[in-house]
């Protein structure tokens, strides 16, 4: 891709699974923090039908780029809440905004689905420019609490443990 060639952001079609696996195979290699299941999860998200939002960036009828939203659950009950990620770019197209755009479309996406919220378990220096920050009301077990991370789209942030679909867990390369 080159840094004239324009970006779109879409939905993902069926003929783009293979090359989303590519893209978050890729993106996640050199990941020291990966278990690289990354793909699994979202081929388990999908078939499972959990995938919310499921969105590629498209350059020159390539995919190279990708963001996944699912349902989670939170112990209080609330319901409304998201779960963003995997996000995925290739790794020559990374830098280029690319990501930030993906994330500006899933928030989107959920807004119109009038979700009550999202979370991530990432970076705080990049997530927090979109919103995101840590909660100490909310709750991912196991997980260092500034890495775990809220946005508040409507309505109040709710206080428990979240829970992420199976495929999290189950999920291994």
């Amino acid at each position: 891709m080159s840094a004239t060639e324009p970006v779109i952001i879409r939905p993902e079609t069926h003929a783009d699974i293979e090359a989303i696996e590519e893209v978050i195979v890729a993106a996640f290699e050199d990941m020291p923090y990966s278990d690289h299941s990354e793909q699994l999860i979202v081929r388990q998200l999908r078939d499972a039908g959990a995938l919310t939002v499921s969105l590629v960036a498209e350059s020159a009828d390539d995919v190279v780029g990708h963001v996944a939203v699912s349902p989670v659950e939170v112990s209080d009950g609330s319901s409304g809440w998201y779960g963003l990620g995997p996000i995925s770019v290739w790794p020559c197209c990374q830098g280029q905004g690319i990501g930030s755009r993906l994330m500006d479309a899933a928030l989107q996406a959920l807004r119109e689905q009038n979700a009550q919220g999202c979370v991530l378990l990432g970076e705080p220096e990049y997530y927090g420019r979109f919103g995101f920050v840590a909660d100490s009301g909310l709750v991912l077990p196991d997980v260092p609490p500034e890495y775990f991370q809220a946005l508040l789209l409507k309505g109040e942030i709710p206080g428990g443990t979240v829970a992420y679909h199976p495929a999290f867990t189950q999920a291994s390369p």
